[in-house]
């Protein structure tokens, strides 16, 4: 079985973590594993203006490998080998792309992400995610 777990630094994101490692002692054979963060896109135009490619594509990584980090260590506390990759846009669209693109079997997410204003402003990237995948969504409280 191929899990993909969308990671935004959350302690929501955490506790799917957490629930992915628990749930391999009742497996017949441990999960592969993929974590994802997805940055969100700076704006274009201007902003490469005062800002070079190289140095927007260093923060993208930072800020990516900034929020994988915990989940990084538990999964490494716990022995499970994962992948992991950091993508650009928008969060449920790419976490689908992504999916796809990876065959995964089931995208295990949080219910509740890390921005609350963004989710009132443009809606709930669980609900979209659920929306647009084909494969099986597992929400964790």
């Amino acid at each position: 079985m191929k899990v993909l777990i969308p990671i935004d630094g959350s302690a929501s994101a955490e506790r799917v973590v957490d629930h992915v490692i628990a749930s391999t002692a009742w497996l017949k054979e441990a999960p592969q594993i993929c974590l994802l963060n997805v940055q969100w896109k700076l704006a274009s135009g201007n902003v490469k203006f005062f800002i070079g490619q190289d140095a927007i594509n260093d923060y993208y990584r930072e800020q990516g490998m900034a929020a994988l980090d915990a989940a990084r260590k538990k999964l490494d506390a716990a022995g499970l080998a994962y992948s992991y990759h950091i993508s650009i846009g928008t969060p449920a669209e790419a976490i689908v792309q992504y999916a796809q693109e990876q065959q995964v079997d089931q995208i295990a997410m949080g219910a509740q992400g890390q921005d609350t204003l963004t989710t009132v402003l443009l809606g709930s990237v669980v609900n979209k995610v659920m929306h647009l995948a084909s494969m099986p969504v597992l929400l964790v409280k």
